[in-house]
């Protein structure tokens, strides 16, 4: 393996697992130190890979809504389902994983909203960015449904999304606090396929 690509498997490795730890005990309880330790990376190497916990957090939210994204697009990309159906398999795709993970976690952007979205510039701009290319792809999915006449015409594609990006980590929320899959039935029932249907 080339240095380059141990470099990247390294740096890989540790933002692997200090997004499962923020998941689990947040930013402010993740220690740098825990993540080396999970990652068997050496202390002391952090800073060759990060200039700063900080920077850190912001690659992490990158690095955590990369595989949200392909797997949208691949739902979108499929040739024998509408839009609004490619988001509802999705969703429900989605609700599937969190019930088989006993509800553990729900999403980082969410809980890094909350955390630290409002203290940390480059976290929040990380955040804002994570937030916006998810809710631009929902928008092409919503989009393309108003084009086959499955989703209404009287709103923008782009504000149905904004509403389902808020809806989803609305129900995110519910979930957690009632340890039940229904808030996000819910929104797939009745937001995407009630309110958002033609």
């Amino acid at each position: 393996m080339s240095d380059r690509n141990a470099t990247d498997a390294t740096k890989k490795r540790l933002l692997d697992h200090g997004v499962a730890l923020m998941l689990r005990n947040g930013y402010h309880g993740t220690g740098l130190a825990e993540v080396l330790a999970a990652a068997k990376v050496p202390k002391g190497s952090f800073y060759y890979y990060f200039p700063s916990k900080e920077e850190f957090g912001a690659q992490a939210v990158e690095h955590y809504i990369a595989p949200f994204i392909r797997r949208l697009s691949e739902h979108l990309a499929a040739a024998d389902r509408g839009g609004l159906d490619a988001l509802a398999a999705y969703f429900n795709e989605m609700i599937g994983e969190l019930e088989a993970n006993d509800f553990a976690g729900g999403c980082l952007l969410g809980n890094l909203m909350g955390e630290i979205g409002g203290g940390s510039a480059s976290a929040r701009e990380a955040l804002k960015r994570a937030v916006d290319r998810y809710r631009d792809l929902l928008a092409k999915g919503l989009a393309r449904a108003q084009a086959e006449g499955a989703a209404r015409q009287d709103r923008e594609a782009r504000a149905l999304a904004d509403m389902l990006v808020d809806g989803w980590q609305g129900a995110l929320l519910r979930m957690k606090v009632e340890r039940s899959a229904a808030p996000l039935r819910a929104f797939v029932d009745e937001m995407l396929l009630g309110y958002c249907r033609a």
